[in-house]
């Protein structure tokens, strides 16, 4: 898709190089875009490719599926390059994050003990009060730090449920690694939310050791919706969920019924029934621009255009968190009524978007300098009312 060779990331090779693969989403008179850790924006190739999806469709017919399963084979490969997975088959896709955690919770055949966080998304905090009211699980939530998720470890859990990146404020959680060998030293496996943290920081899974992980492509992939994703190490591939289908099968095409059934090996073991087959392949050319521009490339880059936007913004005295590296791809700032000024902030051109009392700012590659004093100068007119 794009070759930058060693080049540092600035805004004349981005004007050049990057810009014109995003025209349909930069085209005039949209507002400044600062909802990027929400809803990333898409390259133009993302249209041919579902075009093309769908006219090998009309083309093909059930011959289709050869291509399409591809994609999804393509899917798993690039995102487990993206995250440091060990095989492209530790990569399960899933149409939500939540979905990947229920197929988790749904290996446990009694009532279990989760320890989490009370900063966890809402869809992930949701399932996992469900599963504790239907008497699934035993719940215990504690603050979002390694210690007090370690120090929940001690009265015993069969498995950590947190976010390496927190989604109200974009912290990074600190200890992570700690955090692990505590939760193996108890026999409790961990389960990492990896939404805000994949494609905009620097991630090893394999490194990490983490048990699983759930992710997509809706944020800093810019793979749109439903492109999600449980990561499952190898060394529990052999665990069976209850969150099955005849893809799992040793052999789905031959439309045998051993009894008891018979698992596809290593990671396939763990995927469902007929599968969707449009969000692999728009999440394609998000994956392949991320990992073709890089992780850490664009890391560097982020940090330095959030200071520089936070420092705009410290000049107009609105005092924002996130600048420094210890967290995330955005900024955001505290406000009793944040969802009422996004709102007001999307009259005067530019969007953002709140979470609680945080209203928050993500500013990204495509982005100019420009278009950020323009949104610090139009937050200050807003708070000013």
């Amino acid at each position: 898709m794009i070759d930058l060779g060693a080049a540092r990331l600035d805004e004349a090779l981005i004007a050049r190089s990057i810009r014109p693969l995003f025209s349909r989403a930069l085209a005039p008179g949209r507002p400044v875009y600062l909802a990027n850790h929400s809803l990333g924006r898409p390259p133009d190739r993302v249209f041919n490719d579902v075009n093309a999806a769908l006219e090998t469709w009309v083309r093909d017919q059930d011959e289709a599926w050869e291509k399409w399963l591809a994609a999804r084979e393509r899917f798993r490969a690039l995102t487990a390059q993206l995250v440091g997975a060990p095989r492209a088959d530790s990569v399960v896709p899933k149409t939500s994050a939540a979905q990947g955690l229920r197929a988790v919770l749904n290996t446990f055949d009694s009532r279990v003990r989760v320890v989490t966080t009370d900063a966890e998304f809402d869809s992930i905090d949701f399932v996992l009060r469900v599963y504790r009211d239907r008497g699934r699980i035993e719940l215990v939530v504690v603050p979002a730090r390694a210690e007090a998720l370690i120090g929940a470890l001690q009265e015993s859990a069969e498995l950590v449920v947190v976010s390496s990146v927190l989604f109200r404020t974009g912290e990074i959680v600190a200890g992570m690694e700690d955090l692990i060998r505590a939760a193996h030293a108890v026999g409790a496996k961990v389960l990492l939310d990896v939404y805000h943290h994949a494609g905009v920081v620097p991630l090893d899974l394999s490194a990490l050791d983490a048990d699983f992980a759930i992710g997509g492509s809706y944020k800093y992939t810019r793979g749109g919706p439903g492109a999600c994703w449980l990561y499952v190490h190898p060394r529990w591939q052999a665990l069976r969920t209850l969150d099955t289908g005849w893809f799992a099968k040793e052999h789905p095409f031959a439309y045998e019924r051993p009894d008891p059934p018979r698992f596809a090996s290593g990671g396939d073991a763990w995927l469902e029934s007929t599968p969707p087959v449009l969000a692999p392949v728009q999440a394609l050319a998000g994956l392949e621009f991320t990992l073709a521009v890089g992780v850490e490339r664009l890391r560097a880059y982020h940090l330095a255009q959030k200071q520089y936007f936070a420092a705009l913004l410290a000049g107009r005295r609105i005092p924002v968190d996130g600048a420094a590296p210890e967290f995330g791809a955005f900024l955001s700032f505290r406000h009793p009524d944040a969802v009422r000024l996004a709102s007001e902030l999307l009259q005067r051109g530019v969007k953002a978007d709140a979470r609680g009392d945080r209203l928050r700012l993500c500013a990204d590659l495509l982005n100019t300098d420009e278009e950020l004093a323009l949104a610090a100068q139009r937050l200050a007119n807003t708070l000013r009312g």
